[in-house]
């Protein structure tokens, strides 16, 4: 597989990261043998990368990695600053209808400790489908749009499901039976949470970067499907 590329300089290179690859392993994936990103990266540039941030494994979209490993913090440091814009999108169970920050803490993984998390969600579309769904008798989705102002671990996974919608194709937080439906029905088995853009000032260049990542091919499925325009 090979990754594609959507920004590199000498410091930095920033990918659009696929559905279902681990960027590296970890703990939390042990059981998971498939060639990481990391992996894919190497045979395809024969260099070593290191993660600035992450993806959980079944997100798609942008990715910065740097290409030297002392560089790391430098780049970090703009995610602790706030100092680096991410918007994601979403495909939701049932309507959203209003524009909201949802701020509920999200527990840590590690020390179980909850820590204070922030998710700006905006409906950008809704669609309903004549397709029943335990218990109802047809189906609703939104669109949304997401802005973290924090970096949780799950956090808008978590955080979608917590306002009653679930992030379509999510099994750890999710709800099956929209997400068995997208399987069976529109033939689309992943996770609907991409990471859209970036928009940051390279702190060693301070060169003004902003890009997007382009959709994997179930979201532009899904886009013509419900007549969903991002243009």
């Amino acid at each position: 597989m090979k990754i594609k590329i959507i920004f590199e300089d000498d410091h930095i290179i920033i990918v659009n990261k696929p559905n279902n690859i681990l960027i590296h392993n970890s703990y939390y994936a042990r059981n998971i043998k498939d060639e990481t990103l990391l992996d894919l990266l190497f045979t395809q540039f024969e260099n070593h990368f290191y993660p600035v941030h992450r993806l959980d494994r079944k997100t798609s979209g942008v990715l910065i990695l740097a290409k030297q490993k002392e560089n790391v913090a430098v780049l970090q440091e703009l995610f602790n600053a706030n100092q680096i814009q991410k918007t994601y999108f979403g495909i939701v169970r049932g309507f959203v209808d209003l524009a909201q920050v949802i701020n509920s803490p999200v527990k840590n993984p590690d020390t179980k400790v909850y820590k204070d998390a922030e998710t700006y969600c905006e409906p950008i579309y809704k669609k309903l489908l004549e397709i029943p769904v335990i218990p109802y008798e047809n189906s609703r989705y939104s669109l949304v749009k997401l802005i973290p102002a924090t970096g949780r671990m799950h956090q808008l996974r978590i955080h979608l499901n917590k306002i009653s919608h679930p992030i379509v194709g999510d099994y750890k937080y999710g709800d099956r039976f929209h997400n068995r439906m997208f399987e069976q029905e529109l033939d689309c088995k992943n996770l609907f949470l991409h990471a859209y853009s970036l928009h940051f000032t390279q702190p060693i260049t301070q060169e003004r970067i902003e890009l997007n990542a382009s959709f994997p091919a179930d979201w532009i499925k899904i886009f013509k499907l419900f007549n969903w325009d991002l243009n």
